[in-house]
């Protein structure tokens, strides 16, 4: 049914015009003479002008209007021939536009449009009834005593008759308009209850999201804090044994707790006060690079380029991409992987480097972890959303016998340079080259 409003919408206007013409030509078709009789017949110029004016009543209605207004002021100026007795109900054709105003005109236009037709009315009223002009159309005894008797006793209820007209086209545009509108709310409201319940669903999820990770932060809470604490304890216990193994048990505790911390961290985002909750920043890079050696990784960390304030969410993303890519390292390279991280400060934006070895494994062709074939984790695609969320871009993948990362990270539009950069730690060797990553094939 609405599909079939839009058809009439856009094509009634025209098609009724030529239902009016056509009707009106096999109407009068005995009074217009032998053909071409249509020249010749004193209502051609008003049938056309009116046909015209329902034609365009959609597309232009201040024309429609015009061309009314034009008819009836060529009448007034004998421009025009007079209406008779058999083709004064040509005017009706103004009503027919009007309806279609109604319709599909704005709301300014459609009072246009009303209060004209109410003035046309008026003037349509004076022409068929005065001496100088339709004299009566052969409705009314003669007019002898002049316009203001005749009007005085038929005017008002010529008016009428064309008001009445008037009102009952006026009611099928403004009814037809109605029912539309009436369409357009229920589907708007069907699209506001689909988006409700999508929303809902959302919520729905969100908090079964938040359940498990709750309970996932209640296991890792517990799991973590045995780790670190049995560690403590074993190291305590086992004084005479060598330093590396004392260095070991140190370096799983001190990982158990930052581990703990973290966990603490995210659980804590997903409530209303996540805001509240602290986040690492670019500064805390150096101290995470300090603890990776301790854990047995090779990391040679450099800069380059003047260091410039970046956004929290930006700082954030910097310290989980290089956070991810020191883990992989260790993940996939094992104990004394050399890893390069390099932050390049000189361009528009910080670019990090990060290469590390392949596993040999991985090099020759084959999987990283000893025959297991290869899968696609989660590291690489959550660094590069991290990165993509920062207004930046990522890249990761082998080169020859080197696993790389490069990020890109913009500044912000209010960036400015650090006067004095902030130390991100002890240890922190002199600035020059990559940062590296280790997921051998696309691991993450």
């Amino acid at each position: 049914m609405e599909q079939t409003l839009k058809v009439v919408r856009h094509w009634g206007a025209p098609a009724a015009a030529v239902i009016f013409f056509a009707l009106w030509c096999v109407g009068e078709a005995g009074r217009m003479g032998p053909w071409p009789g249509l020249p010749y017949w004193p209502g051609t110029w008003a049938l056309v002008v009116m046909t015209t004016a329902i034609a365009v009543a959609v597309w232009q209605p201040y024309l429609s209007l015009g061309l009314t207004a034009m008819l009836l002021a060529g009448q007034l100026l004998y421009v025009f021939p007079m209406m008779e007795a058999n083709h004064w109900a040509i005017y009706i054709g103004s009503f027919i536009a009007l309806s279609f105003i109604l319709w599909t005109a704005p709301n300014r236009v459609r009072l246009v449009a009303g209060i004209s037709n109410v003035v046309f009315a008026g003037i349509m009223t004076y022409l068929m009834i005065s001496w100088r002009y339709g004299y009566g159309v052969g409705w009314f005894m003669p007019l002898d005593l002049g316009d203001r008797w005749a009007l005085h006793y038929y005017g008002w209820q010529l008016f009428a008759v064309l008001l009445l007209i008037a009102a009952g086209c006026s009611a099928v545009g403004i009814v037809l308009r109605l029912y539309q509108e009436r369409g357009t709310l229920f589907l708007a409201r069907n699209e506001a209850q689909a988006s409700l319940k999508e929303a809902e669903v959302e919520l729905v999820i969100e908090q079964e999201r938040t359940r498990i990770a709750r309970d996932l932060h209640d296991v890792l809470a517990h799991s973590l804090a045995v780790i670190a604490a049995q560690a403590d304890g074993t190291r305590y216990l086992s004084k005479d044994q060598p330093k590396p193994v004392l260095d070991a048990l140190e370096n799983i505790a001190v990982s158990a707790r930052h581990a703990l911390v973290d966990a603490q961290r995210v659980i804590e985002g997903v409530r209303d006060d996540a805001m509240m909750a602290p986040q690492p920043k670019l500064s805390d890079v150096g101290p995470l690079v300090e603890r990776m050696r301790q854990g047995s990784l090779k990391v040679q960390h450099s800069e380059s380029g003047t260091p410039v304030d970046l956004g929290g969410g930006q700082q954030l993303a910097v310290f989980r991409i290089v956070q991810e890519c020191l883990t992989n390292a260790l993940k996939h390279g094992g104990r004394g992987t050399a890893v390069r991280l390099h932050l390049d400060w000189s361009g528009p934006g910080l670019t990090i480097h990060a290469a590390s070895k392949l596993p040999s494994s991985a090099v020759n062709g084959g999987a990283d972890d000893g025959g297991t074939p290869s899968r696609t984790g989660r590291g690489i695609p959550g660094m590069r959303e991290r990165a993509h969320l920062a207004g930046g871009w990522l890249t990761a993948g082998p080169d020859g016998e080197q696993f790389r990362v490069t990020v890109f990270i913009p500044y912000g539009p209010h960036a400015l340079p650090r006067s004095e950069a902030e130390p991100e730690g002890p240890g922190v060797e002199p600035r020059t080259e990559v940062l590296g990553e280790t997921e051998p094939t696309a691991h993450g």
